[in-house]
């Protein structure tokens, strides 16, 4: 055997190995336009009625984003900067040009014990400065770990507020007790109510607004464009990130269920199913560690439109998801290598943006 074959040989074999390896989907034509640049970390983003950005950048800044011009909001709440909390995602009311409130949320330190956690807030703009903030959910207890603050927030048809927190590294303690906070996805009224038809609102010592738990962290939501139904996806441990469709009350399993492993290589459950808890949607495993979702509902990509569009901060790439009958079918790498994807949104004008750390936000182009 010549050299050059052996050569050739060991290219095709790592080849093989790298795509048995990450299961890597295919990487698909497409270009992209970056739209704002030198961002750090875009947590989340969202557009105003004029088709302007409001941008969170999770060290505590929430950027204005206009005629190609940043400004920074003032009277920002402080925010609990430590591991993966800081300052998260962002949305408008679904009446925004009515009422004005913009909903986000945060890792703070208001309440007792040292350290953090999530909180959600809603406020006004004026004079590129935050009013009339009010904190509508704030969980306990604090805690100095850096893991798992979630969180991703939407709004239903009905006008319900959902948005999710992660277990905060308590996976033996918070995700399967509905007295705590952490691991679950919650539901409220738009003024920080909660619902009187939510699912444990009449379990002792519940905490009434949870509306699905057994949940890792959560960083992806988004309401499915034909069904309405309310889709997530959330990050494994070693293998095991999953997309699941939120049922009110229903139990998602972790930990006691899951497709992934310590992140040293170490069983902490035998089980993958288990009577009472949902199965996901998807499961991948290595993980693509995802964040950030959302499906393609116009009509600018195509072939493309209903798919869904998970982040990997992982692998660095914007995963384009085919979906048939309840099963992810074909999944294909956009934005291949261009940074940790963090978030996406499809813009007023139909096209898709993607938030990606230490780059920015760009706007996704099929060739």
């Amino acid at each position: 055997m010549t050299f050059k074959n052996k050569i050739l040989i060991f290219i095709a074999l790592s080849t093989v190995l790298a795509c048995a390896q990450d299961k890597n989907p295919i990487n698909t034509e497409h270009s992209y336009e970056v739209i704002v640049k030198d961002l750090k970390n875009p947590w989340g983003f969202t557009f105003l009625p004029d088709e302007s950005m409001l941008i969170t950048e999770k060290e505590g800044k929430i950027i204005h984003f206009k005629n190609g011009r940043k400004t920074d909001i003032k009277n920002v709440p402080e925010v609990y900067n430590r591991g993966q909390g800081g300052l998260l995602d962002i949305v408008l009311h679904p009446d925004y040009s009515e009422n004005g409130w913009v909903y986000f949320t945060y890792a703070s330190s208001e309440g007792d014990n040292k350290g953090g956690h999530t909180a959600l807030m809603r406020a006004k703009l004026k004079d590129n400065s935050l009013i009339d903030k009010q904190v509508l959910y704030k969980a306990s207890p604090n805690t100095t770990k850096g893991q798992h603050f979630g969180s991703r927030i939407v709004f239903d048809d009905q006008g319900y507020l959902y948005f999710t927190i992660g277990e905060r590294g308590e996976r033996d303690v918070n995700p399967q007790d509905i007295t705590r906070d952490g691991g679950k996805v919650y539901r409220l009224h738009d003024d920080g109510r909660i619902p009187n038809n939510n699912p444990f609102v009449n379990e002792t010592n519940a905490k009434q607004a949870i509306y699905s738990y057994g949940h890792r962290n959560p960083q992806g939501m988004v309401i499915h464009p034909e069904t309405r139904e309310i889709w997530t996806h959330e990050h494994g441990p070693r293998g095991g990130d999953e997309i699941n469709i939120i049922k009110s009350g229903k139990n998602y399993g972790w930990p006691v269920i899951s497709y992934g492993v310590n992140y040293s290589g170490t069983s902490f459950t035998d089980l993958t199913k288990k009577e009472g808890m949902e199965q996901p949607l998807h499961y991948w495993d290595p993980s693509i560690a995802p964040s950030g979702m959302e499906f393609i509902s116009s009509d600018k990509y195509k072939d493309w439109k209903g798919n869904l569009l998970i982040g990997s901060l992982k692998f660095q790439y914007l995963d384009n998801c085919y979906i048939k009958n309840g099963k992810v079918i074909k999944e294909e790498r956009l934005l291949d290598g261009l940074g940790r994807v963090r978030s996406v949104n499809q813009g007023p004008d139909g096209y898709i943006y993607v938030g990606i750390e230490n780059l920015g936000i760009v706007k996704l182009i099929k060739e």
